[in-house]
């Protein structure tokens, strides 16, 4: 699957959901430094390798983190590392600033003043930068409308990392994550993926809420898809200084969710309903044509990444 090979790569909140299923992908011909501070992510997700380094800090421990991209001299850098809450950071905007914005600024800044050689910086950024402006499906030109303060340091650090390249001659590239569901997905963090918890509420009987009616709709993507994309895109000459929805195309109600889910598993979820929450999003769906355009063609189907993820869990 991976043609990053023979490479030093640091993934920063590589403990956590997509973090560690990167790292599982790229752990056989590369050597993996992962930096988590175990707040969302959890040690057990990691692979087991003699290629794997972990540290536990935060990234904002600045000194730390300036020292290990020298010493290191990284070939590839994944920026994965957030408070991924929206909730959280409407309650505490200041801190998950830092975390957020201020940090990934700071690897930035390390990168251009110690004149480091990488050969690309991948930053995760967020669909929740389109907030509910009316425009579907969302390309990557859309317009931007940030709700809440995540949305807002994603949309922020976006321009650091594609403007630091343009500027000082970085090669970076930035993706925005829809809604990505799959293994190592923690149902139990303050805002989880909505799959992982209507997975886990079926596998444990208990109630699930549904914030609203149900009928607000995301674009899901199962997450060896967006590893595939993440591979694809920093392998890609021409994916520089620019942004990539990650995404399937499909929109799908949490509703349609309930319903393929109990299909697959055989349990009727109970359901009880909730009003909705502060910056949530009611409408997203991605146009990915430019990311079909260097060469990604998504594997799984809703109820195909469903039956997998469920079997997962069963396993």
């Amino acid at each position: 699957m991976t043609e990053l090979k023979n490479s030093k790569i640091l993934i920063t909140g590589g403990a956590g959901f997509i973090g560690s299923n990167l790292a599982d992908a790229l752990i056989v011909d590369n050597e993996i430094v992962v930096v988590d501070d175990l707040s969302m992510g959890k040690i057990e997700n990691l692979p087991k390798s003699a290629n794997l380094h972990f540290f536990e800090h935060s990234i904002t421990d600045y000194q730390f983190m300036s020292d290990l991209l020298v010493e290191w001299n990284f070939d590839y850098i994944f920026l994965l590392a957030a408070v991924a809450s929206v909730a959280d950071t409407i309650e505490r905007p200041m801190e998950t600033h830092e975390i957020n914005q201020d940090a990934n600024l700071n690897i930035l800044e390390t990168i251009r003043t110690k004149h480091l050689k990488i050969k690309k910086l991948h930053f995760a950024s967020s669909a929740a930068v389109y907030g509910n402006n009316p425009e579907l499906p969302k390309k990557e030109t859309s317009p931007i409308e940030p709700l809440s303060p995540y949305a807002i340091d994603k949309y922020a650090t976006e321009r650091f990392v594609i403007n630091y390249g343009k500027l000082y001659g970085i090669p970076t590239v930035v993706t925005r994550f829809f809604n990505v569901y799959g293994p190592k997905q923690n149902p139990e963090s303050p805002y989880s993926g909505v799959l992982s918890i209507i997975a886990d509420s079926l596998k444990n009987n208990e109630l699930f809420s549904v914030y609203g009616d149900g009928k607000q709709t995301r674009d899901f993507i199962y997450v060896e898809d967006v590893i595939q994309a993440l591979i694809i895109i920093m392998n890609s000459a021409t994916a520089l200084h620019t942004v990539y929805n990650i995404a399937t195309s499909n929109e799908t109600s949490i509703n349609e969710v309930v319903s393929c889910l109990e299909g697959i598993s055989k349990v009727r979820l109970n359901i009880g309903y909730a009003n909705s929450r502060v910056g949530d999003i009611v409408r997203s769906c991605a146009n990915i044509d430019r990311l079909n355009a260097i060469g990604y063609k998504g594997k799984y189907d809703l109820h195909s990444g469903l039956l997998k993820y469920w079997n997962s869990l069963s396993s």
